[in-house]
């Protein structure tokens, strides 16, 4: 049976839509190489710790998984280990960082996780 053009060019369009649209949603792989001047102004206050608030104390709080990371001195002594997680995307499990988010803490800990 023959389709009319009108019909294939229907069925075209609509996979061209369903194609380009599931795009979209696909996550953006990280990079590694932010900018230098995001990584200066990256600090533990401002810009980690509300990170791990939001998405790590409610598996690695008190009580919860080791490490705990509710302290300064928790997440400064793991910093490696929480951007090689975050980085490869392991963690937060269920969850997931923005590029941003990961930038900000791979800079914060390249920089010496320093507490400012």
């Amino acid at each position: 049976m023959k389709l009319s053009t009108f019909k294939k060019s229907a069925i075209t369009s609509m996979f061209c839509f369903l194609f380009f649209s599931c795009l979209t949603n696909v996550e953006e792989p990280f990079e590694e190489n932010p900018t230098e001047d995001f990584c200066k102004t990256r600090s533990f206050s401002l810009h980690v710790k509300p990170i791990i608030d939001n998405n790590c104390i409610q598996c690695h709080g008190q009580g919860g998984n080791s490490p705990n990371l509710t302290t300064f001195n928790g997440v400064s002594s793991n910093a490696n280990s929480i951007k090689a997680e975050v980085v490869s995307r392991r963690m937060p499990q269920g969850n997931s960082l923005t590029n941003e988010e990961i930038q900000a803490i791979s800079c914060w800990v390249d920089e010496g996780a320093l507490n400012n």
